[in-house]
């Protein structure tokens, strides 16, 4: 009946699962796809839902979005919005990745069922289900504990009945499988054990970890692994990824972890993650931006290409920044700034997140404004050596007789101007100690 009313446009709004993406499914006039729990769907779902009619809006929501989809967002493929405001007194959920340790567990264990609350204990093996059940029995030795079992492949009233049970609280402990990944909110269950932790994806674990602390009392994620030299990279990556990020409303930045560790995938393919091998990930990135900038008829504002020679310390040392993921990071940010703007804000970052600069550091900083500057009038080479610093226009390019004047005016050092084929500025800073070239070049250039 409801099937039938779908296709003769005689029903509203329709609420389904999977179902939807049957062969006898149809619509007379779709107008809105609404896709909850996003990365339950792969790309072959979602593009079928949209051919019932080619100008669908589709709004998809989820708590972690995939590497695909919030790269095409942050390509500007897509429209993005972020609800970062957790409900009322809600706490952030302290988490903790440990190896298999009976002892770690059973104190996990005994202390939220001294505060009445309850557990679970996931373990996604239903094939050995029962005998998980049976290990926490002995853990906790304790016959006053109830422990109870559920997973997907039980009887539909036994799975029924033992989820009654435990919401009503006649079961402590919960054993079971990530059939409680997505739709559950129980207050009274504020400690999660999760083994195996390292055979899940980063989504699936935050969607876990979200099981508990839907109240004002706060919650524990135990993350159970094997030794970290059985792991794999990106599972210890993804582990400290989750343990790092913990705040409440996190999952946006759980996301961007995600899409660093797995790649974006393909915009016109089904690969949902992984990286472009053939043209490497920042040329797939570059072309990818170039294309949408010509579609949208913008245009696209290039990082400056402005070479610098310069004979000053221009680095983040081990000591200030001990992690070489992040220095990386700070690098590709600052060789990707368009404007003073953003330099000024990843320096404002940085001293934020690690502390006082060293000069090395602050010479960085500025360095990457110079070089903006120079590439705003058009300068192609930045040379400073022993205190000279030699300022090298594009071939053909005049320097106009307002911006001498502006260069006279912005340095009281002396200052010649060579005007007979290439222009170039030669400015003598030899006088100035080496922590005041840079400042004063980057000054001059900005009043010009």
């Amino acid at each position: 009946d409801i099937i039938s009313r779908s296709r003769s446009g005689r029903v509203d709004i329709v609420i389904g699962t999977h179902r939807l993406l049957s062969g006898d499914i149809g619509f007379k006039d779709l107008g809105l796809l609404i896709i909850d729990e996003e990365q339950r769907f792969g790309v072959e779902h979602k593009e079928k839902l949209k051919r019932f009619r080619v100008d669908v809006d589709v709004l998809t929501m989820t708590a972690t979005p995939i590497p695909r989809t919030l790269h095409m967002s942050l390509l500007g493929l897509r429209d993005i919005s972020s609800l970062a405001t957790p409900p009322l007194d809600r706490r952030s959920i302290v988490t903790k990745v440990c190896r298999y340790d009976t002892e770690v567990i059973r104190k996990a264990i005994v202390h939220e069922l001294n505060r009445e609350g309850q557990v679970f204990f996931v373990h996604n093996r239903v094939q050995s289900i029962e005998r998980a059940a049976e290990e926490v029995r002995k853990i906790v030795a304790d016959e006053k504990v109830r422990i109870g079992i559920a997973h997907g492949r039980m009887a539909k009233h036994e799975l029924e009945e033992a989820m009654i049970k435990f919401v009503l609280g006649e079961t402590d402990v919960l054993v079971c499988s990530t059939i409680i990944e997505s739709g559950l909110d129980i207050p009274s269950v504020n400690t999660i054990i999760i083994h195996r932790a390292d055979r899940f994806g980063l989504a699936q674990l935050y969607q876990l970890r979200g099981r508990v602390g839907r109240s004002a009392v706060r919650a524990y994620a135990y993350l159970i692994t094997p030794p970290v030299k059985t792991m794999k990279a990106d599972a210890i990556k993804r582990l400290r990824a989750l343990e790092a990020h913990s705040d409440l409303g996190s999952g946006f930045a759980l996301a961007m972890r995600d899409l660093e560790i797995r790649g974006a995938g393909t915009v016109l393919g089904a690969r949902q993650s992984g990286f472009i091998e053939e043209i490497g990930f920042d040329m797939y990135n570059k072309l990818l931006e170039e294309a949408v900038a010509e579609l949208k008829g913008e245009q696209l504002k290039r990082p400056p290409d402005t070479k610098l020679e310069i004979d000053i310390e221009i680095h983040l040392s081990d000591r200030y920044i001990p992690d070489r993921q992040q220095k990386v990071d700070i690098y590709r940010r600052l060789a990707n700034a368009r404007t003073l703007d953003d330099v000024e804000n990843i320096r404002d970052e940085v001293s934020d997140r690690f502390g006082k600069q060293p000069q090395s550091a602050v010479n960085l900083f500025d360095a990457a404004a110079v070089k903006i500057s120079a590439a705003a009038l058009e300068i192609e080479k930045v040379k400073l050596r022993d205190g000279m610093v030699n300022l090298f226009f594009k071939e053909g390019r005049p320097i106009t007789r307002n911006e001498v004047e502006a260069f006279r005016k912005g340095t009281d050092r002396p200052l010649e101007f060579s005007l007979a084929g290439r222009s170039q500025v030669i400015l003598d800073l030899s006088q100035l100690p080496d922590t005041g070239r840079l400042p004063h070049l980057r000054g001059m250039l900005g009043k010009v």
